[in-house]
């Protein structure tokens, strides 16, 4: 029997009706079956565990994507695969978190949600959570895992976890990855894109758990008063500035903000500009107003979401040398991003 381990974590998933008071509470995930019996037709072993205070996903950060890491890493050969339960408004930053800090992963993590709570008759929460489960223990004819990285199920489709994005706040289909095709479909039957998979090169996994914070990302407009932004941008407090520019890494030739570049940038910090638009990615150099970006050393981020940006860099500056920064924000890692400039 496979073993499957579901992490919960709070959420709108986890909401049941109080029959006494009519609110909405979170239910106890031990009496799982309870509440979904449909789970009793998989023949899979189950375990549950949650945080002690199940939490909105807005008050979730590093150190609770460390925990999840830890849990993980800790069970890793315990279990076949693992469902994660997690609130939408940030689920794509810790998934995109989880795909940096647990590198080397040949079995599945699936991150899903709802936005209707479980409780809720029309709830979409019971189709997602047993699709993400019997999609963590899909396997091929030899026996191994289907999927062998971090994703996110939500409303019939399963998407790379660094790719993906929370899009919309009251549709079902809730996230999208406009820059990398859906690894599998829920219809019928689960259709795999399997060509779309992605397969780690290291032999093991390895469970890099240390994070930074000291990054700071600046989301480019017309009319920006970069003095009041300039204030915050100091080295070593500030160690990476993410910028998200217009339409293909643009931005206006301001000399207060072209001047605040480059004496961060001298001073030992790294910029890397990824683009405001869900789909499409950064040219550097491709129109006059981003050939400055090329001249003093401001990375490309290419296709990155921004979820995927923040936490790659937050990896990175734990993790990654220095003098490496910069090629290794720029490399594909774990399927994060597409060489489109190379």
């Amino acid at each position: 029997m496979r073993k499957l381990l579901l992490i919960y974590t709070g959420g709108t998933i986890g909401m049941i009706t109080n029959a006494q008071t009519g609110a909405l509470e979170s239910f106890d995930f031990d009496h799982l079956y309870a509440h979904i019996p449909e789970l009793k037709r998989f023949d899979l072993d189950i375990h549950v565990k949650s945080f002690d205070i199940p939490l909105d996903s807005s008050e979730l950060g590093m150190t609770h994507w460390q925990e999840l890491a830890t849990w993980i890493s800790t069970a890793y050969q315990d279990f076949d695969g693992f469902v994660i339960l997690h609130g939408t408004d940030t689920m794509a930053y810790t998934a995109s978190a989880l795909s940096f800090m647990l590198q080397g992963l040949q079995k599945p993590i699936v991150f899903t949600g709802s936005q209707l709570p479980i409780g809720i008759i029309r709830t979409d929460g019971k189709e997602n959570l047993i699709t993400a489960i019997e999609i963590a223990v899909a396997t091929e004819a030899n026996g191994q895992p289907i999927l062998q990285e971090v994703a996110v199920y939500f409303e019939y489709a399963l998407f790379r976890a660094n790719r993906s994005s929370k899009i919309s706040a009251h549709q079902f289909e809730a996230f999208a990855a406009p820059n990398y095709p859906l690894l599998a479909k829920a219809g019928v039957q689960i259709e795999w894109f399997k060509e779309r998979l992605f397969r780690t090169s290291l032999p093991t996994l390895q469970a890099n758990l240390s994070l930074s914070n000291e990054v700071l990302m600046w989301r480019l407009f017309p009319g920006m008063p970069v003095h009041t932004y300039e204030k915050a941008l100091h080295f070593p407090e500030v160690k990476i500035l993410v910028i998200e520019t217009f339409g293909a890494g643009n931005a206006f030739s301001n000399p207060s903000f072209q001047s605040a570049l480059q004496r961060f940038i001298a001073a030992g910090g790294k910029v890397l500009n990824i683009t405001q638009c869900q789909s499409g990615a950064v040219k550097q150099g491709a129109y006059q107003t981003s050939t400055f970006f090329e001249k003093i050393g401001v990375i490309s981020g290419e296709d990155l979401t921004a979820e995927a940006a923040l936490t790659k860099c937050m990896y990175a500056l734990a993790n990654v040398p220095a003098t490496e920064l910069a090629s290794f924000l720029s490399t594909p890692v774990v399927g994060e991003l597409t060489r489109v400039n190379s």
